[in-house]
């Protein structure tokens, strides 16, 4: 989700100044995208030079005389916000995984221990999952959009350390095909411990 965007959808139902904005839309997605107040202004500005939103006036507070500016949404900035919710997401327009970048690098690069760099960031992702399983469980119904940002980043985490896993087998292949070895499957291996702390952090989900 982009900052534009958000600004514009918070100012669909009636005009705001940049300091509610930055409110309401860490109230809406959990403060996991923390905003500073020179963003929101900066962005606004953007919006305005674009003509999806302009200046207002306050009828209740008047003229301040303080320079805040009021912003509400245009004809042009409300076909925007429709557009952007009517056209489904796309892989390639979100922002490119610097996990996967770092893990190809890691294996380009000679020295790395790429091994311990999985082993590292699976422990930290795991760990992150946690806290969010914990936040989950303490979060009230009521709380529906940030539920939902909630249980994307579970989500997210949980399919993150399947591929990790994913990429600890295939290390472990290539390490045992160029040494020569026979690899064996690993459908009828143990659990590991990472296996067994994920299904712990799913069963108090």
């Amino acid at each position: 989700m982009s900052i534009k965007h958000g600004l514009l959808a918070l100012l669909r139902a009636e005009p705001k100044y940049g300091y509610q904005l930055r409110g309401e839309f860490e109230a809406a997605t959990g403060s996991t995208w923390p905003l500073n107040i020179g963003q929101v202004y900066t962005t606004l500005t953007r919006l305005e030079r674009d003509g999806l939103v302009q200046p207002a006036t306050d009828p209740a507070a008047g003229d301040t005389g303080d320079g805040r500016s009021m912003y509400e949404i245009t004809d042009a900035g409300r076909a925007e916000l429709t557009s952007w919710f009517e056209t489904p997401v796309t892989r390639e327009s979100r922002p490119r995984d610097e996990l996967a970048i770092k893990l190809a690098l890691a294996l380009a690069v000679p020295g790395v221990n790429v091994p311990a760099v999985v082993q590292r960031q699976r422990a930290a992702t795991m760990e992150s999952l946690q806290e969010l399983t914990r936040l989950k469980r303490n979060s009230r119904d009521s709380d529906i959009s940030w539920r939902l940002v909630l249980e994307s980043m579970i989500f997210a985490a949980e399919a993150e350390v399947r591929w990790l896993d994913h990429c600890e087998v295939m290390l472990s292949r290539h390490r045992r095909t160029e040494a020569g070895t026979p690899t064996r499957s690993t459908s009828t291996e143990t659990p590991t411990l990472q296996e067994e702390s994920r299904r712990e952090t799913g069963a108090q989900r």
